[in-house]
């Protein structure tokens, strides 16, 4: 049933993220979590975690770290820095690129610094072997921990990106053009070397909360409004709002402030506050596979402009288009909190229709527009953009237990925000991640020994580990905020 404002929402089902574009309905219909155990069945029966899934959730467990006691992972002069070319890229992107790679061998050291290739088809563990390492081992002298994919995910997988980001801090440049790689090295470079930064110690936090929408309801009074004000923390202690220990000033735009105008004004005003860090959270737009707004207007972020019946219209949602040529968006990190914010696999990651195949959500995998077009303005583009490739999901975070919930985007939000690379700063979701899967493992794994664990039980690990996975840095891992 299409959702409007005449649709009341139906307090037992869990609502997800994300809007289909063409028809205004939610991209997938709510779901009763009495079907999740099924679900999950299916999914363990198809997809088991991977085996480096598990070993991932153990060394969390048992704090065991990755990387020599040495290496310093915040600063990438002493974990190291990559490339990563698809074998027998045109050279033209590759020179577009060399600012970026000599700015960071100036910066780090020729020694810390390598141009690393993949080839088409290789599997991460392959990849990992030809250069000497192991799964779960992070050598910087083999292996730099910081690595920036260049290319399409149909050239670099998600899949293969996914695992990687277990151990290393990875990030991904996929542009239409070597202008826009060029661009995007130019303007990175520039921020880093200049003598004053271009945008002051400011963040904005935009969330979107429609009263006939449960997920944004959820994102908006569970995730936006305690970022921006605070919230009790554990034994009661207060949790100040995200940024005000770090000297930054802060607004918020949260409901019906939450709207296109604002965005946009955040985004091309000089005199509007522009913020050094956006965090917003609202749908994502989505389209059906061929349509030919998929590309452009995936993961676009809908505004709260939407009355919420019908289509949503381009005055509605906030995409690359609108992005224009005046934006102010130089020394910038983004954090979208939307479907596909970052990207769009070709099949869907979250298969939810029992007895039927994973179907393809487009013709090919793609990195959205939207952080595209924000990387590489022409006037000088963000550092980097932080967004789930396929669906977000935001029922982990209730009322009850906002303050654990919360911590991993707090945790993430506050690296970058004292000057940590974004690579690094994100790296509690793939923790989570890890441990979620192995947990929802060994659950199911009970429940064939026969014993009884809850539908509630099961329904909650399932969530908590879909809404960890797959977020992704789109730009350079090594990119941070100067403070």
């Amino acid at each position: 049933m299409p959702m409007s404002l005449l649709t009341p929402p139906d307090p037992n089902k869990i609502y997800i993220n994300g809007i289909n574009g063409a028809t205004g309905e939610y991209l997938v219909p709510p779901v009763d979590p009495a079907d999740v155990p099924a679900i999950l069945k299916k999914e363990a029966d198809e997809r088991p975690v991977p085996d480096h899934v598990t070993q991932k959730a153990d060394q969390v467990t048992n704090q065991v770290f990755v990387l020599p006691m040495d290496v310093v992972p915040e600063d990438p002069g002493s974990a190291g820095w990559g490339i990563v070319f698809i074998e027998g890229e045109d050279g033209s992107v590759r020179d577009a690129l060399r600012p970026l790679i000599e700015h960071r061998k100036t910066r780090y050291g020729t020694d810390k610094v390598k141009e690393l290739d993949y080839k088409p088809g290789e599997s991460w563990s392959q990849w990992l072997g030809r250069r000497g390492v192991t799964p779960g081992q992070v050598n910087p002298d083999l292996l730099p921990y910081y690595l920036l994919l260049v290319g399409s995910p149909e050239k670099i997988p998600y899949t293969f990106q996914y695992l990687l980001e277990l151990d290393y801090a990875v990030g991904r440049l996929a542009f239409d053009s070597a202008a826009d790689y060029a661009a995007y090295a130019k303007s990175t470079v520039e921020y880093e070397t200049a003598a004053s930064m271009a945008a002051a110690k400011s963040i904005a936090l935009f969330g979107t909360h429609h009263d006939f929408d449960p997920a944004t309801a959820l994102s908006a009074e569970n995730l936006i409004t305690p970022l921006a004000q605070g919230y009790p923390g554990p034994g009661g202690a207060q949790r100040p709002p995200i940024g005000s220990k770090d000297g930054y000033s802060s607004q918020a735009f949260i409901g019906d402030n939450a709207t296109k105008a604002n965005l946009r004004r955040l985004l091309h005003d000089p005199n509007a506050g522009r913020p050094s860090f956006l965090f917003t959270a609202t749908h994502g737009l989505g389209w059906p596979k061929g349509d030919l707004r998929q590309l452009p207007a995936q993961g676009a972020l809908l505004c709260q402009d939407w009355p919420g019946s019908g289509p949503p219209r381009p005055e509605h949602y906030f995409a690359a288009a609108d992005v224009q040529d005046d934006a102010c968006l130089s020394g910038m990190i983004c954090f979208h909190f939307a479907c596909f914010g970052g990207g769009t696999p070709q099949k869907d990651d979250f298969p939810l229709e029992l007895g039927v195949a994973a179907p393809d959500l487009a013709p090919a995998p793609f990195v959205a527009a939207l952080p595209k077009r924000l990387l590489s303005h022409p006037r000088g583009g963000a550092l980097a953009v932080i967004g789930h490739i396929e669906r977000a999901w935001g029922y982990s975070i209730p009322v009850t237990q906002v303050g654990p919930r919360l911590l991993p985007f707090e945790n993430a939000v506050r690296r970058m925000l004292k000057g940590q690379p974004a690579g690094h700063a994100t790296k509690d979701f793939n923790e989570l991640f890890a441990t979620r899967s192995a947990s929802l493992t060994e659950m199911l794994q009970q429940v064939r020994n026969g014993f009884n664990v809850s539908d509630r039980q099961l329904v909650s690990a399932w969530i908590e580990r879909n809404d960890a996975r797959n977020y992704a840095v789109i730009g350079d891992p090594a990119a941070c905020l100067r403070v």
